[in-house]
């Protein structure tokens, strides 16, 4: 493989580790000081996972286009009368206080919660089943409680969604995240 166009980032990192992200770029993360050519060398090694996760990508991207103006709307519109429902739902259940939500336009997240414990929930979450979106809901109050993904972290969720793994598995299905 002639080494294909990447971005290299060089880190306090102990391991190599490639990432494609949603729009195609091919991250390569290295240590600091490693040589460019064993980077390089490493990348070479995984030419056909980059190339199979390229094409994965790919497909999903032409089954999924970016949403119209006036279906982007919609799905903005949905994100507002269903979301605040479901984390005040399960803010009760779980015990915990989010300091506001916010509904946004993440491409590559679904959902986030800010140390002040602010929550973020993308719109795009909209076209995914009901069980993925309670998901995304649960896990980041969760975060409210642990700022991680520690095993703590995800027994407070297991402790709401005992079928949480089930959601995730759709979420990333749904997302065309086959790893």
């Amino acid at each position: 493989m002639s080494v294909r166009e990447y971005e290299l980032i060089r880190s306090d990192r102990k391991s190599m580790a490639i990432e494609i992200k949603p729009d195609g770029r091919v991250l390569l993360r290295v240590p600091r000081r490693m040589p460019l050519g064993t980077a390089e060398a490493f990348l070479a090694r995984h030419e056909a996972w980059i190339e199979e996760k390229l094409r994965v990508l790919k497909v999903w991207r032409e089954a999924h286009p970016e949403p119209g103006e006036s279906e982007r709307q919609r799905l903005i519109a949905e994100a507002k009368r269903a979301i605040p429902p479901l984390v005040e739902k399960y803010s009760r259940i779980m015990g915990v206080t989010p300091a506001g939500i916010s509904i946004t336009g993440a491409k590559t997240r679904f959902g986030s919660c800010s140390a002040k414990n602010r929550l973020c929930f993308s719109w795009r979450l909209m076209s995914y089943p009901d069980e993925a979106i309670e998901y995304v809901v649960v896990h980041e109050l969760s975060h409210i409680r642990h700022k991680n993904h520690g095993p703590d972290f995800y027994a407070f969720i297991a402790s709401v969604l005992p079928d949480y793994r089930e959601r995730e598995r759709l979420l990333k299905r749904q997302a065309g995240d086959y790893s």
